[in-house]
């Protein structure tokens, strides 16, 4: 059986490919791309507040809330990004018409 860490790991790969192809199409709006990198920078931040939290605190980062809601903060960040250049691109997309 594939542990939820390794699934986690490898999860990384398509998701990097799904950036990759994004990043090479020129419909896809360029804030809302940022958001999805952004997530990113989500995993890049939970992964060592992870490893902080068991080392200092003996327990999961769920469980140490200060640590947990500070690196979920990004998280909410990322779709606020996401969804604001979505709205951006429709706006645009109807004021062309």
């Amino acid at each position: 059986m594939i542990s939820k860490e390794t699934l986690f790991a490898l999860s990384l790969f398509p998701y990097l490919g799904f950036l990759w192809f994004l990043s090479r199409t020129k419909l896809m709006p360029r804030l809302a791309l940022m958001g999805f990198y952004g997530t990113l920078v989500f995993v890049a931040v939970t992964i060592p507040a992870g490893i902080y939290a068991q080392v200092h605190y003996g327990k999961s980062l769920a469980n140490v809330d200060w640590l947990h809601g500070s690196a979920e903060s990004f998280l909410t960040v990322s779709n606020i990004i996401l969804v604001l250049g979505f709205r951006q691109a429709l706006m645009a997309a109807k004021s062309s018409q």
